[in-house]
């Protein structure tokens, strides 16, 4: 017989194997599962899940009331080093439709994802711009949203997408990615307005990583960035040392550090600028990857936009 200790032992690693075996026999099924709606999984709308903040703002203005849209990342988060936790990969599971960015920028969420296309539809709001979007060493850019035309390439993109998946809401996703469409117009008109009066000499935008290239191709603002265009590449200090000349050369005024990346390197940039006798500040903090906290004007992309490029003009006007 066995004792007591040895019994619980026993009685614990049999749990084990029944849980694990009722975790596999979830996935088995899952995966035997076929495309579904609103209608059959229970939802009384639709409930579509987006990677971003930035996307899942977008579909809010399409969606309207005639689906639930909700984020998987919050404000703050770095997309280029996502990883889903046990209650991210639920809400996959449930949502009946996911919206993702897509060009590598949730890179750690890719073989979830792909997983998730077996079974669901899952869409990348970056398809369809390959026409449009810039080459950076051989790898599409991801940040779209930071040239507001391409944004609204992209949200026709969506709303098409989405008109097909729940086509008895079609007429309405596409009379409200029209009004949300000439809202990003006027946004887009305002950028130029705005940098404009930013000095040709002065509109140099230096950030921790390669996140602006649009917006510099759009607006007219050379950009410099010391990380690549994903925050998982490495910075060494050639890197900096080599940013410190530029700054100094150029007399830059003020660099950028961004709400979810870390200060860390343009805080040894701004120190090798100052033992070289320069004067650089912080300018302030952009948002990059993500938006700022939902409720606030930059909890939204058009409140988003604008905060950055208010942000950017009254720091390097001076």
């Amino acid at each position: 017989m066995l004792d007591s200790s040895k019994f619980r032992i026993f009685a614990f690693s049999m749990r084990k194997v029944y849980f694990v075996f009722v975790a596999l026999w979830g996935i088995s099924v899952c995966s035997s599962c076929q495309h579904r709606t609103g209608a059959d999984t229970g939802h009384a709308t639709p409930y579509i899940l987006a990677t971003t903040g930035m996307i899942a703002d977008m579909l809010q203005h399409i969606a309207g009331d005639s689906a639930v849209v909700e984020a998987l990342m919050h404000p703050g988060v770095d997309p280029h080093l996502y990883k889903a936790s046990q209650g991210d990969l639920r809400k996959l599971l449930d949502a009946d439709f996911i919206f993702y960015n897509g060009l590598h920028l949730e890179g750690k969420l890719a073989s979830i994802l792909n997983k998730q296309k077996r079974v669901k539809p899952v869409v990348a709001v970056g398809e369809g711009l390959a026409d449009l979007i810039m080459i950076n060493a051989d790898t599409y850019d991801p940040h779209i949203w930071f040239d507001v035309s391409l944004w609204k390439a992209a949200t026709a993109h969506a709303a098409k997408e989405l008109a097909q998946l729940d086509s008895s809401n079609a007429t309405y996703y596409h009379a409200n990615a029209l009004a949300y469409m000439a809202q990003l117009d006027t946004l887009d008109a305002w950028v130029h307005a705005q940098l404009n009066t930013i000095p040709p000499r002065q509109r140099v935008l230096i950030t921790a990583h390669d996140a602006f290239s649009y917006f510099g191709r759009a607006y007219g603002v050379e950009v410099r960035g010391l990380q690549g265009i994903s925050t998982l590449s490495e910075f060494g200090l050639q890197d900096v040392s080599a940013l410190v000349d530029y700054i100094v050369d150029r007399q830059i005024p003020a660099v950028f550090v961004e709400s979810s990346v870390s200060d860390r390197s343009l805080k040894a940039v701004l120190a090798g600028v100052q033992q070289r006798g320069g004067a650089v500040h912080i300018g302030g903090s952009l948002f990059s990857d993500a938006m700022g906290t939902p409720g606030t004007p930059e909890g939204t992309y058009i409140g988003m936009v604008q905060y950055n490029v208010n942000t950017i003009v009254a720091a390097l006007s001076k």
